[in-house]
């Protein structure tokens, strides 16, 4: 079940990525890396039995499923190469009689201090590797169009027999890649109601709060835990084996609910300046009748009152710009996105490859010279997305984000309303080219204007390179 295993004989998850750099479709790439993560279980039984439901456990019986995405020797390399900063990208914990401890110092987490809290118990948190890896970069791009929500990472090495974090729950689903050596893992059912699919990630809990675990397993190199947000977990080392896991997260603030908080005030703006009922008057005497102090009280009055804020809010649907409201939801996604890994062929066939350069005392080949024929399409597919704002017509994009979350502000085009037709057009066609001269504009001059702005941003690619050096 769920296909054949796509990583293997030439070069374990690099190889793989590679072969995914193959497929046209992004929204492909994404499908079939995420078909590899819960392989065997195939992703329609992972989604109907699992996802937000239940923990899923998968031994593999295959050290090497994961090779070459995350490794210790890749954590020393990051350490050495000097830009890890205890705190901001390294913490180091404990948790020992029930007490879990930070033990961070101020300052560069240099080798020497970092193995050596590490060498006394302690264990070591790699706040977002992809910042430092870019296998891991790659592999959480692709991922993230795939959940349509932020797919982050952290990275946990634990000394053998200890462990570094206490008994909590999370907010959000998050899949634990066993990398190297084995962990104890225990994993409790959320303890009420309001504790299932939380927003909110607990505070540290103590074990007499905890009950009897649902699931109790060793991983093993290979192996896969997921559990949703609000399942209780804590892992930690046996006495003859470290530990090395990373753990993906996505849907962090990705409910209805966050849809909602985002819908509501645009309806009831919108209600408030389209129907004079919401601008209507309170009634004069209703402090008197209305309250908690009134709320045991019969009176047709209260009665009247509560029935028209149910009609009010009912009517709001109508006025809800559902979306309107998807679009901005959409609009911070992309903003929290990873920005593309490129093949080296769309290096090539993009801005990125282009072979503008200084040689023999002076610039060369600078012009980008797109045509009405020149065959073009989009990087990816979910690269993109128009926004109709009060300010004009916005496309977002994430070809120019940083590996590091939020260190860019939101990039955008402001952009003529009539090119929306193009964009809609090179959404519509991906992932297939199309040609200049087919784009929706008025004319010639518009539509190479447009495919040429879109290719210095990153955001087009061509069939071809536009110049070959």
């Amino acid at each position: 079940p769920g296909g054949p295993r796509l990583a293997g004989e030439d070069g374990g998850v690099v190889g793989l990525l590679r072969r995914l750099g193959r497929l046209e479709d992004s929204r492909q790439r994404g499908a079939e890396l995420f078909r590899w993560l819960v392989s065997p279980v195939s992703p329609r039984e992972f989604l109907g039995r699992h996802w937000e439901r239940a923990p899923l456990l998968v031994r593999r019986g295959d050290p090497g499923y994961y090779a070459g995405l995350f490794s210790t020797a890749d954590f020393d390399a990051i350490l050495r190469g000097g830009q890890v900063d205890f705190g901001t990208h390294l913490d180091v914990t404990s948790y020992a009689e029930g007490v879990r401890e930070t033990h961070n110092p101020s300052g560069r987490a240099l080798p020497a201090v970092v193995w050596d809290f590490y060498q006394n118990g302690c264990s070591l948190r790699l706040l977002s590797p992809q910042t430092f890896s870019p296998t891991v970069w790659h592999f959480l791009s692709i991922l993230q169009e795939h959940f349509g929500s932020m797919v982050g990472a952290n990275t946990y090495l634990t000394p053998p027999g200890t462990q570094g974090f206490a008994p909590h729950y999370d907010d959000i689903e998050a899949f634990v890649l066993q990398l190297e050596g084995k962990k104890h893992w225990r994993v409790y059912s959320p303890r009420t109601g309001t504790e299932v699919l939380p927003q909110f990630s607990s505070a540290n809990l103590t074990q007499a709060e905890l009950g009897e675990p649902m699931l109790e397993t060793v991983l093993e190199a290979g192996d896969l835990l997921y559990f949703p947000r609000g399942f209780i977990h804590q892992g930690d080392c046996l006495p003859d084996a470290h530990s090395l896991h990373i753990t993906v997260s996505s849907y962090q603030r990705n409910s209805w609910g966050d849809l909602l908080e985002k819908l509501l005030p645009a309806a009831l703006q919108m209600a408030l300046e389209e129907d004079v009922e919401y601008r209507q008057g309170l009634p004069m005497d209703y402090l008197g009748y209305m309250g908690v102090a009134n709320s045991d009280t019969a009176d047709v009055r209260r009665t009247a009152f509560m029935e028209k804020v149910q009609s009010l809010i009912k009517k709001l649907v109508h006025y809800a710009p559902i979306d309107a409201a998807v679009d901005q939801r959409a609009k911070s996604f992309l903003h929290d996105c990873l920005p593309p890994v490129l093949t080296q062929s769309e290096k090539a066939q993009s801005v990125y490859g282009f072979p503008a350069r200084w040689q023999d005392g002076g610039p060369h080949d600078v012009d980008i010279l797109i045509t009405k024929d020149t065959e073009v399409r989009l990087l990816r597919y979910g690269i993109v997305r128009l926004c109709n704002e009060e300010a004009g017509v916005m496309l977002y994009y994430t070809t120019e984000n940083s590996r590091v979350y939020h260190k860019e502000e939101p990039k955008f085009l402001e952009i003529d309303p009539e090119y929306t037709d193009s964009i809609e057009f090179l959404l519509s066609s991906y992932p297939n080219h199309v040609s200049v001269d087919s784009l929706p504009c008025e004319t010639l001059e518009d539509k190479i204007s447009l495919a040429t702005l879109l290719f210095e941003k990153g955001i087009l690619t061509t069939k071809k390179p536009l110049l070959q050096v």
